[in-house]
């Protein structure tokens, strides 16, 4: 399938720019300190990501420009979960700093290291990087709501991991790519272009 040929406006990729829009609604809910309202569009968001790719492949609407805008989704979401934890919770967020930080760093440097070699922001959506992002979203909400902490710590873990993966990829392929799955797939690429 040429992902480039396909029409870009479709319904999945409506679904990932819906995400895109929840951001100011998320920084609504924080700055006027309502966390459940917050939480509650949170996962509404989390659920278009799951969506858009479900209906891309259903649909057959699998686009380049739908990976890109994929990406840049999940990019504004996780930076605006970022920024608005500080804002709900910040005494809670202090006190995990450092698995905080690596979180932010886990899906920040991936990003500025693809941006500085292909001048483009990656869309590799690895196996890894999806399952750290479902346990950091359920890190997040155990976290905040005061359930639990260690789920968020492990999905600290799990986003070094996934992190170390990309920039990994990004370092072996010569030529942007979307939807490289795992390294062993950007390993295939690389044998492909030689």
């Amino acid at each position: 399938m040429n992902l480039a040929d396909k029409d870009i406006v479709n319904i999945p990729n409506a679904v990932s720019f819906l995400r895109i829009l929840m951001a100011p609604v998320l920084f609504y809910f924080a700055l006027t300190q309502q966390p459940y309202w917050f939480i509650g569009v949170l996962l509404f968001a989390e659920f278009t990501d799951v969506l858009d790719g479900f209906l891309a492949r259903t649909l057959n609407q699998i686009t380049k420009m739908g990976a890109h805008l994929d990406s840049w989704g999940d990019f504004v979401i996780y930076s605006t979960m970022a920024v608005c934890a500080w804002i709900l919770w910040p005494e809670i967020l202090q006190r995990e700093i450092i698995y905080f930080i690596f979180i932010v760093l886990s899906f920040t440097l991936p990003a500025f290291i693809g941006f500085i070699k292909f001048h483009a922001f990656t869309s590799y959506h690895t196996w890894s990087v999806k399952i750290a992002v479902a346990i950091t979203v359920i890190g997040y909400i155990l976290l905040f709501t005061e359930l639990s902490e260690w789920p968020f710590r492990v999905a600290a873990l799990f986003c070094l991991y996934a992190a170390a993966e990309e920039i990994a990829i990004t370092l072996l392929i010569h030529h942007e790519h979307v939807d490289v799955r795992s390294f062993a797939q950007a390993l295939k690429y690389r044998r492909e272009n030689r």
